[in-house]
C-alpha cells in the first residue's frame, strides 16, 4: 500500500511571537480581545471608582474634592476610557450571550456583522459621552 506524503496546510500553521505584529486577525477576534481588555480595565479601576464614590457621598467637601479632581483634562480622559470599557464590555457581552443562546449567530458572516455592530455601538456611545464630557455642560 503506497503512502501519500502529507503536505502542511499553510492556513493552519502556528505563528511565532514575532509574527503577531504581521498577523491579520479577524474582526471578531479583535472584538473578543477588546472585550477581555475592557473587562480587565473595569475590574482594575473598580476600587478607585468605589473609593471616589464613597468619598463624594461622605460630605459636601468630599463631593467638591472629587468633582475638582474629575474636572481636570487627564481625569476626563481616564473617565472616557472607563466609559468606553463599560460600553464595549456591555455590547460585547450581549454579543457573547447571543452566540450562546442562538446557534445561528455562530457563523463567520454573522460573527463579523455582530463584531462590527459592537464596535460601532460602543464607539458611538463613547463619542456621545465625549461630546457631553468635553462640552462643559
Amino acid at each position: 500500500m503506497p503512502t501519500v506524503p502529507k503536505t502542511a496546510r499553510p492556513e493552519f500553521r502556528n505563528i511565532g511571537i514575532g509574527d503577531i505584529v504581521r498577523y491579520r486577525m479577524p474582526l471578531a477576534a479583535i472584538v473578543s480581545i477588546l472585550h477581555r481588555i475592557s473587562g480587565a480595565l473595569l475590574f482594575l479601576l473598580l476600587p478607585v471608582v468605589l473609593w471616589a464614590f464613597g468619598l463624594s457621598l461622605r460630605s459636601a467637601q468630599g463631593f467638591a474634592d472629587v468633582a475638582a479632581v474629575l474636572g481636570s483634562w487627564p481625569m476626563k480622559l481616564v473617565g472616557l476610557a472607563l466609559f468606553w470599557g463599560l460600553a464595549h464590555h456591555f455590547c460585547a457581552g450581549i454579543r457573547h450571550l447571543a452566540s450562546d443562546i442562538c446557534p445561528k449567530v455562530v457563523t463567520k458572516q454573522a460573527g463579523r456583522r455582530s463584531a462590527v455592530t459592537v464596535l460601532v455601538v460602543s464607539l458611538l456611545a463613547t463619542l456621545l459621552f465625549a461630546l457631553h464630557l468635553f462640552s462643559g455642560a
